[in-house]
């Protein structure tokens, strides 16, 4: 079996870099040493630190199980219970550090990187768009109420979702998780 590209090797390391250690604290050298290639071979195929982390984000969203939102096979409000107890296992499974990478670049670099900005804003986007379509079906099948505006309260839901992994990491319990799911889907998504 062959080596993998060094593309790879470098787009793996920078979303585990970015991931534990913050946009600032991960440097190019830090994320090359880390994949085990020369630091020039990093700009052989990223233009930027900016591109890699706009990368990263896009490699970090392809594990954050959003194909659960969309499988019609699944009602809706168990699609978005189905996503959140994904990515809280994730959360619970590291020790409630990391958070969401996403809302980690929000806080960290958005005020300072207008690529990054606009990838996370994108990113928190498709994210709310996945919940509203799910909102929107379960109105339909009558298992959450109607008067529900499904865009806002989809983004409502996200950005509850954020504060919680803020809540978690400070207390590295899973009491705010816990509340979130209470709150969600025993009090929003309700017919």
């Amino acid at each position: 079996m062959g080596r993998r590209s060094m593309r790879e090797e470098i787009g793996d390391a920078a979303l585990e870099r970015f991931h534990t250690r913050g946009y600032s604290a991960a440097g190019v050298k830090d994320i090359t040493d880390a994949a085990g290639v020369p630091k020039g071979s990093f700009y052989n195929h990223f233009p930027s630190k900016e591109a890699m982390a706009v990368e990263a984000l896009h490699r970090y969203a392809a594990t954050q199980g959003f194909e659960l939102l969309a499988d019609t096979s699944v009602p809706p409000v168990a699609r978005v219970r189905a996503h959140f107890e994904f990515v809280a296992t994730q959360q619970t499974a590291r020790g409630f550090t990391r958070g969401c990478l996403y809302g980690n670049f929000a806080a960290e670099i958005a005020d300072h990187s207008e690529l990054v900005r606009a990838e996370v804003d994108t990113g928190f986007d498709r994210w709310a768009a996945g919940l509203a379509a799910a909102i929107t079906e379960a109105q339909r099948d009558g298992t959450v109420r109607a008067g529900l505006d499904p865009g806002r309260t989809a983004r409502f839901i996200l950005n509850a979702w954020e504060g919680t992994l803020l809540g978690a990491r400070a207390s590295r319990s899973g009491e705010s998780v816990e509340a979130f799911f209470a709150l969600v889907f025993e009090t929003i998504l309700t017919a």
